[in-house]
Protein backbone atom coordinates (compact mmCIF):
# COMPACT_ATOMS: atom_id res chain seq x y z
CA UNK A 1 0.00 0.00 0.00
CA UNK A 2 1.40 3.35 -1.54
CA UNK A 3 1.61 6.58 0.94
CA UNK A 4 2.12 8.48 -2.37
CA UNK A 5 -0.12 12.24 -1.60
CA UNK A 6 -2.51 12.24 -4.27
CA UNK A 7 -3.72 8.53 -3.39
CA UNK A 8 -6.72 7.79 -1.36
CA UNK A 9 -7.99 4.42 -1.26
CA UNK A 10 -11.27 2.84 0.59
CA UNK A 11 -10.03 -0.37 2.42
CA UNK A 12 -12.25 -3.02 4.64
CA UNK A 13 -13.29 0.07 6.61
CA UNK A 14 -12.92 3.39 5.18
CA UNK A 15 -9.71 5.34 4.06
CA UNK A 16 -6.74 5.44 6.57
CA UNK A 17 -3.62 7.43 5.78
CA UNK A 18 -0.51 8.60 7.58
CA UNK A 19 -0.81 11.31 9.05
CA UNK A 20 0.95 14.47 7.40
CA UNK A 21 1.84 12.32 4.61
CA UNK A 22 -1.48 11.39 2.85
CA UNK A 23 -3.66 11.98 5.38
CA UNK A 24 -3.48 16.15 5.35
CA UNK A 25 -5.79 18.09 5.54
CA UNK A 26 -6.30 18.74 1.78
CA UNK A 27 -7.26 15.52 1.14
CA UNK A 28 -9.26 15.52 3.94
CA UNK A 29 -11.04 18.00 2.31
CA UNK A 30 -11.35 16.43 -0.99
CA UNK A 31 -12.81 13.38 0.23
CA UNK A 32 -15.27 15.52 2.32
CA UNK A 33 -16.17 17.12 -1.18
CA UNK A 34 -16.52 13.29 -2.79
CA UNK A 35 -18.78 12.35 -0.36
CA UNK A 36 -21.13 15.26 -0.08
CA UNK A 37 -20.96 15.03 -4.20
CA UNK A 38 -22.06 11.57 -3.96
CA UNK A 39 -25.03 11.74 -1.83
CA UNK A 40 -26.40 15.13 -3.29
CA UNK A 41 -26.09 13.75 -6.67
CA UNK A 42 -27.88 10.41 -5.42
CA UNK A 43 -31.06 12.39 -5.52
CA UNK A 44 -32.46 10.05 -2.93
CA UNK A 45 -33.22 12.26 0.00
CA UNK A 46 -35.09 15.32 0.55
CA UNK A 47 -32.87 19.17 0.72
CA UNK A 48 -31.43 19.71 3.07
CA UNK A 49 -29.22 16.91 3.53
CA UNK A 50 -27.98 15.94 6.77
CA UNK A 51 -24.79 14.62 7.51
CA UNK A 52 -23.09 13.79 11.11
CA UNK A 53 -19.47 13.81 11.70
CA UNK A 54 -17.78 12.47 14.76
CA UNK A 55 -14.32 12.28 15.81
CA UNK A 56 -12.27 9.85 18.21
CA UNK A 57 -9.02 10.86 20.14
CA UNK A 58 -6.44 10.65 18.02
CA UNK A 59 -3.87 13.36 16.97
CA UNK A 60 -6.00 16.54 15.15
CA UNK A 61 -9.03 14.27 14.88
CA UNK A 62 -11.03 16.93 15.94
CA UNK A 63 -9.69 19.51 13.81
CA UNK A 64 -10.19 17.36 10.97
CA UNK A 65 -13.59 16.65 11.94
CA UNK A 66 -14.09 20.74 11.79
CA UNK A 67 -12.74 20.54 8.08
CA UNK A 68 -15.33 17.96 7.01
CA UNK A 69 -17.74 19.87 8.69
CA UNK A 70 -16.53 23.13 6.66
CA UNK A 71 -17.01 21.45 3.22
CA UNK A 72 -19.81 19.85 3.95
CA UNK A 73 -21.57 23.19 5.07
CA UNK A 74 -20.55 24.74 2.41
CA UNK A 75 -21.90 22.65 -0.15
CA UNK A 76 -25.39 23.24 1.42
CA UNK A 77 -25.52 20.23 3.79
CA UNK A 78 -26.54 20.65 7.42
CA UNK A 79 -24.36 19.09 9.91
CA UNK A 80 -24.59 17.34 13.06
CA UNK A 81 -21.10 17.69 14.75
CA UNK A 82 -20.00 15.64 18.36
CA UNK A 83 -18.98 18.67 20.56
CA UNK A 84 -16.82 15.91 22.15
CA UNK A 85 -14.60 12.59 20.99
CA UNK A 86 -16.93 9.42 20.75
CA UNK A 87 -16.88 6.16 19.81
CA UNK A 88 -17.78 4.57 16.15
CA UNK A 89 -20.97 2.89 17.30
CA UNK A 90 -22.19 6.46 19.11
CA UNK A 91 -21.92 8.30 15.41
CA UNK A 92 -23.67 5.33 14.13
CA UNK A 93 -26.50 5.09 16.43
CA UNK A 94 -26.99 8.93 16.07
CA UNK A 95 -27.17 8.85 12.16
CA UNK A 96 -30.38 6.14 12.49
CA UNK A 97 -32.13 7.50 15.34
CA UNK A 98 -31.77 11.14 13.66
CA UNK A 99 -33.01 9.84 10.16
CA UNK A 100 -29.74 11.23 8.57
CA UNK A 101 -28.69 10.91 5.14
CA UNK A 102 -24.97 9.32 6.54
CA UNK A 103 -22.70 10.00 8.98
CA UNK A 104 -18.60 10.78 8.85
CA UNK A 105 -15.94 9.59 11.45
CA UNK A 106 -12.78 10.51 12.15
CA UNK A 107 -10.66 7.28 13.45
CA UNK A 108 -8.27 5.02 12.36
CA UNK A 109 -10.03 2.57 15.30
CA UNK A 110 -6.53 0.05 15.84
CA UNK A 111 -4.40 1.10 13.88
CA UNK A 112 -1.10 2.49 14.96
CA UNK A 113 -0.90 6.09 16.39
CA UNK A 114 0.36 7.76 13.04
CA UNK A 115 -2.91 6.81 11.32
CA UNK A 116 -5.93 9.02 10.86
CA UNK A 117 -8.66 7.88 8.80
CA UNK A 118 -12.66 8.25 7.74
CA UNK A 119 -14.99 5.97 7.89
CA UNK A 120 -18.73 6.62 5.99
CA UNK A 121 -21.89 5.56 7.42
CA UNK A 122 -24.89 5.02 5.71
CA UNK A 123 -28.73 6.06 6.93
CA UNK A 124 -28.73 2.46 8.25
CA UNK A 125 -25.77 3.45 10.61
CA UNK A 126 -23.81 0.58 8.90
CA UNK A 127 -20.38 0.49 7.22
CA UNK A 128 -20.41 2.11 3.48
CA UNK A 129 -20.55 -0.72 0.96
CA UNK A 130 -18.47 -1.05 -1.77
CA UNK A 131 -21.02 0.57 -4.26
CA UNK A 132 -20.33 3.73 -1.75
CA UNK A 133 -16.80 3.75 -1.43
CA UNK A 134 -15.89 3.30 -5.16
CA UNK A 135 -17.95 5.87 -6.15
CA UNK A 136 -16.89 8.57 -3.79
CA UNK A 137 -13.18 7.54 -4.90
CA UNK A 138 -14.46 8.47 -8.46
CA UNK A 139 -15.77 11.54 -7.53
CA UNK A 140 -12.12 12.65 -6.01
CA UNK A 141 -10.93 14.40 -8.94
CA UNK A 142 -13.95 15.15 -10.79
CA UNK A 143 -14.05 18.78 -10.99
CA UNK A 144 -17.16 20.28 -9.62
CA UNK A 145 -18.69 23.45 -10.72
CA UNK A 146 -22.58 22.74 -9.11
CA UNK A 147 -23.43 26.79 -7.57
CA UNK A 148 -24.73 26.47 -3.98
CA UNK A 149 -27.64 29.09 -3.42
CA UNK A 150 -27.68 28.23 0.41
CA UNK A 151 -24.92 27.08 3.17
CA UNK A 152 -25.42 24.41 5.14
CA UNK A 153 -26.78 24.73 8.96
CA UNK A 154 -24.38 23.70 11.61
CA UNK A 155 -25.45 22.24 15.48
CA UNK A 156 -23.10 21.26 17.68
CA UNK A 157 -24.45 18.53 20.05
CA UNK A 158 -24.00 15.83 22.69
CA UNK A 159 -24.47 12.84 20.91
CA UNK A 160 -23.66 10.21 23.81
CA UNK A 161 -26.82 10.91 25.59
CA UNK A 162 -29.21 9.17 23.60
CA UNK A 163 -26.77 6.28 22.75
CA UNK A 164 -26.52 5.68 26.67
CA UNK A 165 -30.32 5.67 27.01
CA UNK A 166 -30.43 3.60 24.40
CA UNK A 167 -28.05 1.09 25.70
CA UNK A 168 -29.71 1.11 29.49
CA UNK A 169 -33.00 -0.18 27.61
CA UNK A 170 -30.96 -2.83 25.47
CA UNK A 171 -29.05 -4.80 28.51
CA UNK A 172 -31.32 -6.19 30.69
CA UNK A 173 -30.73 -3.74 33.45
CA UNK A 174 -33.09 -5.55 36.08
CA UNK A 175 -30.47 -8.76 36.08
CA UNK A 176 -27.62 -6.02 36.33
CA UNK A 177 -29.00 -3.75 39.07
CA UNK A 178 -28.32 -5.64 41.66
CA UNK A 179 -24.73 -7.86 40.03
CA UNK A 180 -22.18 -7.02 42.13
CA UNK A 181 -19.05 -7.68 40.09
CA UNK A 182 -15.85 -5.69 39.95
CA UNK A 183 -14.34 -5.21 36.31
CA UNK A 184 -11.69 -4.04 35.00
CA UNK A 185 -12.04 -1.83 32.05
CA UNK A 186 -9.51 -0.80 29.43
CA UNK A 187 -10.38 1.77 26.40
CA UNK A 188 -6.89 1.56 25.24
CA UNK A 189 -6.60 5.65 25.58
CA UNK A 190 -9.68 5.61 23.24
CA UNK A 191 -12.98 7.10 22.60
CA UNK A 192 -14.95 4.87 24.98
CA UNK A 193 -13.33 5.66 28.20
CA UNK A 194 -16.40 6.69 30.42
CA UNK A 195 -19.67 5.47 28.48
CA UNK A 196 -20.08 1.96 30.15
CA UNK A 197 -20.09 3.91 33.12
CA UNK A 198 -22.53 5.71 31.92
CA UNK A 199 -25.18 3.16 31.35
CA UNK A 200 -24.04 1.10 34.70
CA UNK A 201 -25.31 3.91 36.47
CA UNK A 202 -27.62 2.98 39.47
CA UNK A 203 -26.01 -0.71 39.34
CA UNK A 204 -24.13 -2.46 42.35
CA UNK A 205 -21.36 -3.21 39.57
CA UNK A 206 -17.94 -1.36 40.46
CA UNK A 207 -16.21 -0.30 37.33
CA UNK A 208 -11.93 0.08 37.97
CA UNK A 209 -10.49 1.84 34.78
CA UNK A 210 -7.20 1.72 33.46
CA UNK A 211 -5.71 2.96 30.33
CA UNK A 212 -8.21 5.96 30.54
CA UNK A 213 -6.49 8.96 30.06
CA UNK A 214 -6.29 10.52 26.49
CA UNK A 215 -2.97 10.03 24.99
CA UNK A 216 -2.73 10.45 21.21
CA UNK A 217 0.29 7.91 21.04
CA UNK A 218 -1.69 5.25 22.87
CA UNK A 219 1.44 4.66 25.23
CA UNK A 220 3.39 3.37 22.85
CA UNK A 221 1.00 0.63 21.35
CA UNK A 222 -1.29 0.78 18.66
CA UNK A 223 -4.88 0.57 20.36
CA UNK A 224 -5.65 -2.77 19.29
CA UNK A 225 -7.28 -5.46 21.53
CA UNK A 226 -4.93 -8.24 20.79
CA UNK A 227 -2.77 -10.11 23.09
CA UNK A 228 0.76 -8.61 22.72
CA UNK A 229 -0.58 -4.98 23.74
CA UNK A 230 -2.80 -6.22 26.52
CA UNK A 231 0.37 -7.49 29.28
CA UNK A 232 0.03 -4.93 31.30
CA UNK A 233 -3.95 -5.49 31.61
CA UNK A 234 -3.54 -9.46 32.08
CA UNK A 235 -0.96 -8.53 34.65
CA UNK A 236 -3.65 -6.37 36.68
CA UNK A 237 -6.41 -9.10 36.22
CA UNK A 238 -3.58 -11.52 37.86
CA UNK A 239 -2.76 -9.83 40.51
CA UNK A 240 -6.17 -8.18 41.65
CA UNK A 241 -9.38 -9.62 41.95
CA UNK A 242 -11.77 -8.92 38.76
CA UNK A 243 -15.17 -10.62 38.41
CA UNK A 244 -14.14 -9.79 34.26
CA UNK A 245 -11.60 -7.05 31.84
CA UNK A 246 -12.97 -5.66 29.18
CA UNK A 247 -11.14 -4.19 26.71
CA UNK A 248 -11.97 -1.78 23.76
CA UNK A 249 -10.30 -0.54 21.06
CA UNK A 250 -9.11 2.92 20.11
CA UNK A 251 -12.78 3.89 18.49
CA UNK A 252 -14.65 1.41 21.23
CA UNK A 253 -16.43 -0.61 18.34
CA UNK A 254 -13.95 -3.78 19.12
CA UNK A 255 -13.96 -5.85 21.99
CA UNK A 256 -11.45 -8.49 23.95
CA UNK A 257 -11.60 -9.83 27.06
CA UNK A 258 -10.03 -11.69 30.43
CA UNK A 259 -11.71 -13.80 32.73
CA UNK A 260 -10.49 -15.80 35.67
CA UNK A 261 -7.04 -14.80 36.84
CA UNK A 262 -6.28 -13.98 33.66
CA UNK A 263 -6.80 -15.70 30.75
CA UNK A 264 -7.38 -13.72 27.24
CA UNK A 265 -10.79 -14.68 25.87
CA UNK A 266 -10.26 -13.56 22.17
CA UNK A 267 -13.20 -12.33 20.66
CA UNK A 268 -14.21 -14.95 18.73
CA UNK A 269 -14.69 -17.11 21.64
CA UNK A 270 -16.47 -13.97 22.57
CA UNK A 271 -18.83 -14.12 19.61
CA UNK A 272 -19.66 -17.71 20.37
CA UNK A 273 -20.49 -16.49 24.18
CA UNK A 274 -22.84 -14.22 22.89
CA UNK A 275 -24.25 -16.10 20.90
CA UNK A 276 -25.25 -18.70 23.37
CA UNK A 277 -26.59 -15.96 25.74
CA UNK A 278 -29.22 -14.19 22.85
CA UNK A 279 -30.29 -17.81 21.92
CA UNK A 280 -30.26 -19.45 25.14
CA UNK A 281 -30.80 -17.08 27.71
CA UNK A 282 -33.11 -14.47 26.09
CA UNK A 283 -34.53 -16.92 23.74
CA UNK A 284 -33.80 -14.46 20.84
CA UNK A 285 -33.89 -16.34 17.26
CA UNK A 286 -32.06 -15.65 14.11
CA UNK A 287 -28.78 -16.56 12.08
CA UNK A 288 -25.21 -16.17 13.07
CA UNK A 289 -22.18 -14.43 10.70
CA UNK A 290 -18.41 -15.08 11.03
CA UNK A 291 -15.70 -14.35 8.46
CA UNK A 292 -13.48 -16.64 6.81
CA UNK A 293 -10.94 -16.14 9.23
CA UNK A 294 -13.67 -17.23 12.08
CA UNK A 295 -13.40 -19.82 14.52
CA UNK A 296 -14.72 -23.18 13.15
CA UNK A 297 -16.35 -22.95 17.20
CA UNK A 298 -18.76 -20.84 15.18
CA UNK A 299 -20.13 -23.67 13.33
CA UNK A 300 -20.07 -25.96 16.17
CA UNK A 301 -22.39 -23.42 17.62
CA UNK A 302 -24.96 -22.66 15.04
CA UNK A 303 -25.32 -26.42 14.38
CA UNK A 304 -25.92 -27.42 17.97
CA UNK A 305 -28.37 -24.81 18.23
CA UNK A 306 -30.11 -24.41 14.25
CA UNK A 307 -29.07 -21.29 13.31
CA UNK A 308 -27.72 -20.38 9.65
CA UNK A 309 -24.36 -20.13 9.38
CA UNK A 310 -23.43 -17.24 7.03
CA UNK A 311 -19.38 -16.76 6.05
CA UNK A 312 -18.30 -13.15 4.33
CA UNK A 313 -15.14 -11.79 3.70
CA UNK A 314 -13.00 -9.54 6.43
CA UNK A 315 -14.86 -6.37 6.64
CA UNK A 316 -17.71 -5.68 9.36
CA UNK A 317 -19.44 -3.99 5.93
CA UNK A 318 -20.15 -7.78 4.75
CA UNK A 319 -21.74 -8.48 7.94
CA UNK A 320 -23.44 -5.70 8.20
CA UNK A 321 -24.98 -5.98 4.55
CA UNK A 322 -26.18 -9.33 5.41
CA UNK A 323 -27.99 -8.00 8.68
CA UNK A 324 -30.01 -5.37 6.77
CA UNK A 325 -31.04 -7.66 4.35
CA UNK A 326 -31.52 -11.29 6.67
CA UNK A 327 -32.56 -12.13 10.73
CA UNK A 328 -29.29 -12.09 12.43
CA UNK A 329 -28.82 -12.79 15.61
CA UNK A 330 -25.04 -11.87 16.10
CA UNK A 331 -22.19 -11.18 13.19
CA UNK A 332 -18.74 -10.95 14.45
CA UNK A 333 -15.14 -10.87 12.88
CA UNK A 334 -11.88 -12.22 14.28
CA UNK A 335 -10.66 -8.77 15.39
CA UNK A 336 -13.40 -8.47 17.87
CA UNK A 337 -16.21 -5.95 15.92
CA UNK A 338 -19.82 -7.39 16.78
CA UNK A 339 -22.71 -6.41 15.80
CA UNK A 340 -26.69 -7.65 17.56
CA UNK A 341 -29.95 -8.01 16.75
CA UNK A 342 -32.61 -5.19 17.23
CA UNK A 343 -29.42 -2.71 16.86
CA UNK A 344 -27.71 -0.80 14.08
CA UNK A 345 -26.51 -3.24 11.54
CA UNK A 346 -22.57 -1.93 12.92
CA UNK A 347 -20.32 -3.27 16.00
CA UNK A 348 -20.10 -2.12 19.05
CA UNK A 349 -17.69 -3.16 21.78
CA UNK A 350 -19.10 -1.67 24.44
CA UNK A 351 -22.46 -3.34 24.01
CA UNK A 352 -20.80 -6.45 23.58
CA UNK A 353 -18.76 -6.11 27.24
CA UNK A 354 -22.59 -5.16 28.81
CA UNK A 355 -24.09 -8.18 27.19
CA UNK A 356 -21.29 -10.66 28.94
CA UNK A 357 -21.95 -9.10 32.31
CA UNK A 358 -25.80 -9.83 31.43
CA UNK A 359 -25.00 -13.44 31.06
CA UNK A 360 -22.53 -14.12 34.23
CA UNK A 361 -25.66 -12.41 35.54
CA UNK A 362 -28.35 -14.58 34.42
CA UNK A 363 -26.15 -17.64 34.76
CA UNK A 364 -25.16 -17.02 38.08
CA UNK A 365 -21.54 -18.18 37.20
CA UNK A 366 -17.93 -16.47 36.76
CA UNK A 367 -17.20 -15.95 33.34
CA UNK A 368 -14.23 -18.68 33.08
CA UNK A 369 -16.87 -21.11 34.14
CA UNK A 370 -18.73 -20.57 31.33
CA UNK A 371 -16.38 -20.53 28.77
CA UNK A 372 -15.21 -23.65 30.11
CA UNK A 373 -18.16 -25.31 29.38
CA UNK A 374 -18.62 -23.84 26.50
CA UNK A 375 -15.38 -25.69 25.14
CA UNK A 376 -15.98 -28.68 26.50
CA UNK A 377 -19.36 -28.97 24.83
CA UNK A 378 -18.26 -27.06 21.05
CA UNK A 379 -14.44 -27.57 21.10
CA UNK A 380 -11.35 -25.79 22.17
CA UNK A 381 -9.79 -24.16 19.45
CA UNK A 382 -6.42 -22.38 19.47
CA UNK A 383 -6.29 -19.24 17.03
CA UNK A 384 -3.11 -17.57 16.40
CA UNK A 385 -2.36 -14.39 13.89
CA UNK A 386 1.05 -12.76 12.72
CA UNK A 387 1.39 -9.33 10.83
CA UNK A 388 4.04 -9.36 8.18
CA UNK A 389 5.06 -5.58 7.29
CA UNK A 390 5.13 -5.79 3.62
CA UNK A 391 5.40 -2.07 2.19
CA UNK A 392 4.99 -2.51 -1.39
CA UNK A 393 2.69 -6.12 -0.90
CA UNK A 394 4.15 -8.03 -4.17
CA UNK A 395 3.53 -11.04 -2.05
CA UNK A 396 1.63 -13.19 -5.19
CA UNK A 397 -0.50 -14.88 -2.81
CA UNK A 398 -1.89 -17.11 -6.07
CA UNK A 399 1.24 -19.11 -5.67
CA UNK A 400 -0.04 -20.76 -1.90
CA UNK A 401 -3.24 -22.40 -3.64
CA UNK A 402 -0.55 -24.52 -5.24
CA UNK A 403 0.31 -26.49 -1.28
CA UNK A 404 -0.69 -29.48 -1.28
CA UNK A 405 0.57 -30.71 2.88
CA UNK A 406 0.93 -28.35 5.82
CA UNK A 407 2.99 -30.09 8.05
CA UNK A 408 2.12 -33.28 7.14
CA UNK A 409 -1.87 -32.61 7.14
CA UNK A 410 -3.21 -32.94 3.14
CA UNK A 411 -5.00 -29.57 2.43
CA UNK A 412 -8.04 -30.74 1.33
CA UNK A 413 -10.05 -27.57 0.32
CA UNK A 414 -8.76 -24.09 -0.83
CA UNK A 415 -11.18 -21.33 -0.38
CA UNK A 416 -10.17 -17.51 -1.84
CA UNK A 417 -12.78 -14.95 -2.15
CA UNK A 418 -10.61 -13.15 0.72
CA UNK A 419 -6.70 -14.11 0.90
CA UNK A 420 -5.62 -17.96 0.70
CA UNK A 421 -6.98 -20.33 3.17
CA UNK A 422 -5.84 -23.56 2.78
CA UNK A 423 -7.55 -26.29 5.45
CA UNK A 424 -6.43 -29.44 6.06
CA UNK A 425 -8.03 -32.90 6.11
CA UNK A 426 -8.15 -32.09 10.19
CA UNK A 427 -9.81 -28.89 9.68
CA UNK A 428 -6.98 -27.18 11.10
CA UNK A 429 -6.41 -24.07 8.65
CA UNK A 430 -3.92 -21.85 7.31
CA UNK A 431 -4.87 -18.31 5.99
CA UNK A 432 -2.97 -15.26 3.80
CA UNK A 433 -4.89 -12.09 3.09
CA UNK A 434 -3.50 -8.56 2.78
CA UNK A 435 -4.70 -6.44 5.42
CA UNK A 436 -7.35 -3.64 3.69
CA UNK A 437 -6.13 -0.94 6.09
CA UNK A 438 -2.16 -1.45 6.31
CA UNK A 439 0.40 -2.60 4.07
CA UNK A 440 0.58 -5.88 5.92
CA UNK A 441 0.16 -9.39 5.24
CA UNK A 442 -1.87 -11.66 7.75
CA UNK A 443 -0.87 -14.73 8.70
CA UNK A 444 -3.77 -16.79 10.57
CA UNK A 445 -3.98 -20.51 11.71
CA UNK A 446 -6.21 -22.36 13.92
CA UNK A 447 -6.25 -25.94 15.06
CA UNK A 448 -6.91 -27.93 18.00
CA UNK A 449 -3.44 -27.69 19.63
CA UNK A 450 -1.49 -24.21 20.51
CA UNK A 451 1.43 -25.67 19.34
CA UNK A 452 -0.07 -26.94 15.89
CA UNK A 453 -1.15 -23.37 15.64
CA UNK A 454 2.08 -21.82 16.26
CA UNK A 455 3.95 -24.28 13.89
CA UNK A 456 1.40 -23.46 11.25
CA UNK A 457 1.86 -19.62 11.15
CA UNK A 458 5.87 -20.43 11.50
CA UNK A 459 5.13 -22.57 7.98
CA UNK A 460 3.64 -19.80 6.56
CA UNK A 461 6.26 -17.02 7.55
CA UNK A 462 8.76 -19.55 5.66
CA UNK A 463 6.32 -19.29 2.22
CA UNK A 464 5.91 -15.20 2.36
CA UNK A 465 9.36 -14.04 3.55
Amino acid sequence: MSNLTNEIKFGTDGWRGVISDNFTFANVRRVARAIAEYYISLNAYPLPLKIAVGYDTRFLSDKYALAVTEVLLKQGINVILSDKAIPTPTLSFAVQQKKLTAGIMITASHNPSEYNGIKIKTASGGAAGTEVTQEVERLLNKSLNRKVVRPGVLSKIDLTGDYVKFLRKYVDFRKLKNAKFKVLVDPMHGSGNSLMAEVLKGTKIKLVFTRQDVNPSFGGLRPEPVMENLYQTQERMKKEKFDLAIILDGDADRIAAFAGKGEFIYPQKILGLLALHLHQDRKMSGGMVKTIVGTNMMGNIAKDLGMKLYETPVGFKYISELMQNNDILVGGEEAGGMGFKNYIPERDGTLAGLLLLEMMAQRKKPMIKILSEMESKYGRYYYERFDLRVPDLKVNLNELKKIKNILGREVIKVKDYDGVKLICSDFSWLIFRASGTEPIIRIYAESKSLAQSKKMVEFGKKLVL
